[in-house]
């Protein structure tokens, strides 16, 4: 087993590792930025080091900064948790070849699914299902464009090979605005990633978002974790999660599930990750896959009762899988809502001092939160101030249990958008399964 984990990260999720750490009897080392001094994970880590002034560019995204602090820690490993760094192959190459073990995947897998067009290839090899589209990068001839895009047929969406978070893409419905969609895309994604390759999908209209959540441990064994429903979305981020998706069709699912787990294996993934697909018409297209755990993380863990952080803690061990694929069963059904300190009216951060915080409790109850009263949320950071998860023996029970925690969290002196889900978990949509992904939006402009 690791002996010491530095967690390069901060909020919920490295106080999440930290526990799954301590389970485990790992030594835990906090780095943190001069704003983060107070976190929770900060106060209770074995050791807590400064990496640098408050921006991630100086402190979370600060390479040198956080394999110095691992060196000086005598750390054997470093943890991302999600976003920040989680994804970089680049910093994950440099933690191995610094004499540490990165938990995740190897920087070679890292790069080929952080690659729009790589990843799609890889997939379509493993007889995973994928959009149609232009089987490779655009290229400048004009005329092959046009005929792509006859080819698959409008709608399409032009996206940038090395986007992500909904950034670098493009719907064009006529074949007039093609072209120029085609070079707006190519500059923007050039601008914004330092890389202007891009390439066209079918748009699908009216999609869920399903992913499924795989475990593999790199020595030739892969399990999924099924699926869960993240259609509920913002801008191209999500706001509240539940496993398993309601209304899939079974045959549909069972292919889709195993066709990840064997992907796993032909890719040799290692660690924890995500499949992302949109699903329409009883049928799953591929679109990404996160090489990280992921902020939902928690559904799965409630219906499958898999703890996906321990397992990625065992895995950078060297350790096989624990659990076989015949062992996961779905029990019951989990929500998730995203508990951001933003003005729920109009999404703007809201920063500040908390004043009190009362998390809900509960049978099947589960609140995945830094937060304490007197804590105060900077500034400078994503707005995530907690997760409120909910588990019951059926979805109406979990939804029935989600409603009433919503209803007895307190979090005073900063807003949140817990008026929003009170909301949603009471529309009657939503309450019948299956919305799709332009739903939340279509509803907060009507």
């Amino acid at each position: 087993m690791l002996d010491k984990v530095l967690i390069a990260n901060r909020g919920e999720i490295a106080l999440r590792i930290l526990r799954a750490c301590k389970e485990l009897g790992i030594k835990t080392v906090a780095v943190h930025s001069k704003a983060d001094r107070e976190l929770m994970h900060v106060r209770l880590a074995d050791e807590a080091v400064c990496i640098g002034p408050a921006p991630s560019a100086q402190s979370y995204l600060n390479i040198p900064a956080l394999i110095s602090a691992a060196e000086v820690t005598d750390s054997s490993a470093i943890h991302p948790g999600y976003g920040f760094l989680s994804e970089n192959a680049n910093f994950a190459e440099q933690v191995e070849r610094s004499g540490f073990v990165f938990i995740g995947p190897r920087a070679e897998t890292i790069r080929l699914m952080g690659d729009k067009v790589s990843a799609i290839e890889a997939m379509k090899k493993a007889g995973v299902p994928t959009v149609p589209g232009s089987d490779g990068p655009l290229g400048d001839d004009e005329g092959d464009n046009l005929a792509i895009a006859r080819r698959i047929g409008y709608p399409v969406i032009i996206k940038a090979a090395a986007g992500g978070g909904g950034r670098g893409m493009r719907v064009v419905h006529t074949e007039g605005h093609l072209l120029s969609a085609i070079n707006v895309t190519r500059t923007e994604a050039h601008a914004a990633f330092g890389d202007g390759t891009v390439y066209m999908e079918k748009f699908l209209e009216r999609p869920r978002h399903v992913e499924v959540q795989v475990l593999a441990d790199g020595q030739g064994n892969a399990i999924h974790l099924f699926d869960r429903d993240c259609s509920l979305q913002r801008r191209h981020q999500k706001v509240l999660e539940e496993a398993p998706a309601p209304g899939i069709d079974p045959e549909a699912r069972a292919k889709v599930l195993e066709a990840c787990r064997q992907a796993c294996i032909e890719i040799d993934y290692r660690g924890a990750g995500t499949f992302e697909f949109l699903y329409e018409d009883g049928r799953f297209f591929f679109i990404e896959m996160n090489t990280r755990v992921q902020v939902e993380h928690p559904v799965t863990e409630m219906v499958t009762g898999v703890d996906i952080v321990r397992e990625q803690l065992r895995i950078a061990s060297g350790l096989p899988l624990s659990i076989r694929q015949e062992d996961v069963k779905v029990n019951g059904h989990a929500f998730e809502c995203r508990i951001n300190a933003e003005d729920p009216r109009t999404f703007m951060p809201s920063p500040g001092k908390v004043t009190l915080y009362h998390p809900p409790g509960g049978l099947g109850i589960r609140m995945d939160s830094h937060l304490y009263t007197g804590y105060t949320v900077p500034p400078h950071y994503d707005s995530l101030i907690g997760k409120l998860i909910t588990w019951g023996d059926s979805r109406e029970i979990a939804l029935t249990r989600m409603r009433n925690g919503l209803d007895e969290l307190l979090v005073e002196g900063i807003k949140t958008n817990t008026d929003l889900h009170k909301d949603l978990v009471r529309d009657g949509h939503f309450q019948q399964g299956g919305v799709n992904i332009h739903y939340l939006e279509k509803k907060l402009g009507s």
